[in-house]
């Protein structure tokens, strides 16, 4: 495949074949190498041919491959000729990240780090088939939380109401409809409300390391040495279930509408369709779960500081900085060729970049743009950033959303064998605890790229600018 080089961190993959618009690709060149070695370029080319997709087929420099679109993939399609795709959402509808900042230092809780982990692995369960018992709930109250999202979880009591200022879209998707959601998902996704689940999602008690924007960081709320926590989860089994669920349906319905696909897994409908209408009010239910299964884990961080610690509520002071979406199709309004478009917006691993004064920016942070979180590796350092002008008018708002793998699981498995991960990353002052070795291996360090990397392509590139540098004191793993 051919790579044109546009400048350091972008690249161009000309169209051609059916491509109806050319592939933008944000990398360095030592990343696009390793991108070569996998399908991943060769999914972007592929979402290039889908019926309406505007401007390019996008990628971050945290680009793998992935189902479908590659993870990392950004497209947007035009509401009149275009289409919906579950390849480019993916399995974990409203995978994201929250982050908590507090106003406590990392001197002061650190000597109570052992604790503060084990007492929050006890109370946010993790893994594969984790479940809180006490939020076992009926079909018909479950299909409230996904009507509801992150609403649901403060009308009962799990957070305050101005958590939703700082959730993307107040921690509701518009419209969903749960009825498009199968009794197989809701069961799978009932005793699921409130937990972390397993693979790369994990909860993180992290330090301010580093302020790279004073002005930002403080419109954030954020300080040196600062405590903070990142709660990273989405819809657990019910959002796979819907997924799957969904497979299906799209790949019949691309015959229906004579829909030429160079792969089944990016089998789509038209965005008119009473398919796409289904999926998108099945999704939105899901990614509404996914939303308020983050508030009741903040929830259940706050009181566990507060119990850990000693410490009231107002002396932890635990605020919600932001939450993102990571796993999402929404429809938005973008300027394309100088003229305002409705649009429908896929991003798969990807996060919403918005820029100062937008109207989805919270307000208290007009100034500076909506929070950008880029969680690391477990071993190393996350990053907070904020949207830009470019990022709008250049990724239809978007950016990276991690490091990205550059391992396997089975590969990274393979390669830690007979390591004591938990003794490595305590030698290096971080302590975790999870389910079992297994998600560990999986989950080494090195089985990742350097976040810093990306976070620094994105950075130059200007569709993201940097704030702040989190480092890991405890992490809870499924």
């Amino acid at each position: 495949m051919k790579f044109i080089r546009k400048d350091q961190y972008r690249w161009e993959i000309p169209k051609h074949g059916a491509m109806r618009v050319p592939g933008l690709i944000f990398a360095s060149e030592a990343m696009i190498e390793t991108m070569k070695e996998d399908q991943s370029p060769q999914q972007v080319a592929n979402v290039a041919t889908l019926p309406g997709i505007v401007k390019h087929s996008i990628a971050m420099p945290d680009m793998h491959w992935g189902y479908g679109f590659a993870i990392g993939g950004v497209a947007a399609f035009g509401v009149e000729r275009g289409v919906v795709s579950p390849g480019g959402v993916g399995y974990d509808i409203n995978c994201g990240v929250r982050l908590l900042r507090s106003a406590l230092r990392a001197e002061h809780v650190g000597p109570r780090m052992t604790e503060l982990v084990d007492a929050l692995f006890r109370n946010i369960p993790s893994g594969i088939g984790s479940s809180r018992r006490d939020v076992s709930l009926s079909h018909e109250e479950l299909r409230r939380v996904l009507d509801q999202g992150a609403l649901w979880a403060i009308k009962h009591g799990y957070g305050l109401p101005e958590d939703l200022d700082y959730i993307e879209e107040r921690g509701r998707i518009p419209d969903p409809n749960p009825s498009f959601v199968s009794d197989k998902a809701l069961t799978r996704g009932r005793s699921q409300l409130g937990t972390l689940g397993s693979g790369n999602h994990f909860g993180e008690i992290q330090r301010v390391a580093e302020i790279l924007d004073q002005d930002a960081a403080r419109a954030l709320g954020l300080f040196q040495d600062q405590v903070t926590v990142t709660l990273h989860s989405g819809s657990r089994g019910l959002g796979y279930q819907v997924c799957d669920d969904f497979l299906p349906v799209m790949l019949q319905a691309s015959r229906k509408y004579g829909i030429d696909l160079p792969d089944r897994q990016l089998c789509c409908a038209p965005i008119s369709s009473i398919e796409a209408k289904r999926y998108m009010g099945a999704m939105a239910a899901a990614a509404n779960f996914a939303f308020a299964n983050r508030q009741l884990m903040t929830h259940w961080t706050r009181q566990t500081f507060e119990q850990v610690l000693g410490l009231s509520p107002r002396q932890t002071d635990l605020q919600v900085v932001y939450d993102v979406c990571h796993n999402i199709a929404k429809f938005e309004t973008h300027v394309v060729d100088g003229v305002k478009r409705r649009l429908l917006v896929h991003r798969k691993g990807a996060t919403r970049a918005f820029p100062p004064g937008h109207p989805e920016t919270p307000a208290a942070y007009k100034d500076v743009g909506q929070p950008v979180l880029i969680p690391g590796d477990m071993g190393r350092y996350s990053y907070v950033l904020v949207g830009t002008e470019a990022a709008l008018s250049e990724t239809f708002g978007s950016t990276c959303h991690g490091a990205g793998r550059r391992m396997s699981r089975s590969a990274a498995a393979r390669s830690a064998r007979g390591r004591s991960i938990v003794d490595e990353l305590a030698r290096r002052g971080i302590t975790v605890r999870s389910e079992g070795p297994a998600t560990l291996l999986e989950e080494i360090p090195e089985a990742y790229k350097d976040v810093a990397d990306v976070v620094e392509i994105v950075h130059g590139a200007g569709i993201a600018k940097k704030v702040a540098k989190l480092i890991p004191m405890g992490v809870i793993k499924g």
